[in-house]
């Protein structure tokens, strides 16, 4: 980062790092539980649960680590062609003539991206609950925003 004005080198990633770690850690919680409860079952236990009972659980399971992981992957990054925004499975990206301000009203989750007409982007990779890290984020992409506004 250049000191005189703080505007990051492209391309520039910014990810949520407390959203990550607990989906990790609620990930392996989710399969450890099912795990060990499994395990933890006598064999007559077992022979009484069916195929679609299992494929069921299992079903959620997967389905639960799928939101799990589309919450890990969210992000934000800048190039020089312009922004995208990765919001779970979702990816949109944006040229730098689309791009409005960037706004982060006290007490919101994330910060969101307005494009004019009442159109904004929720900012999934930039979380609050990363506190200071989350407030350097806003400041180097608000930079990187202004520099390549016309």
């Amino acid at each position: 980062m250049t000191p005189a004005t703080d505007v990051p080198a492209l391309p520039r990633t910014w990810r949520p790092l407390g959203p990550r770690l607990a989906a990790a850690v609620f990930a392996v919680i989710l399969v450890g539980a099912f795990a060990w409860l499994w395990v933890s079952f006598d064999d007559q236990t077992k022979d009484a649960v069916n195929d679609l009972e299992k494929a069921t659980v299992i079903f959620f399971i997967l389905l639960g680590l799928a939101l799990l992981n589309a919450l890990a992957r969210s992000r934000v990054v800048a190039r020089e062609d312009g922004l995208t925004v990765v919001n779970g499975y979702r990816s949109r990206r944006l040229s730098w003539a689309e791009v409005g301000a960037v706004r982060f009203p006290q007490g919101a989750p994330w910060p969101h991206l307005d494009l004019g007409d009442d159109q904004r982007i929720s900012l999934l990779g930039i979380h609050a609950s990363d506190g200071a890290r989350a407030a350097t984020a806003i400041r180097e992409l608000r930079a990187v925003v202004a520099a390549h506004q016309d």
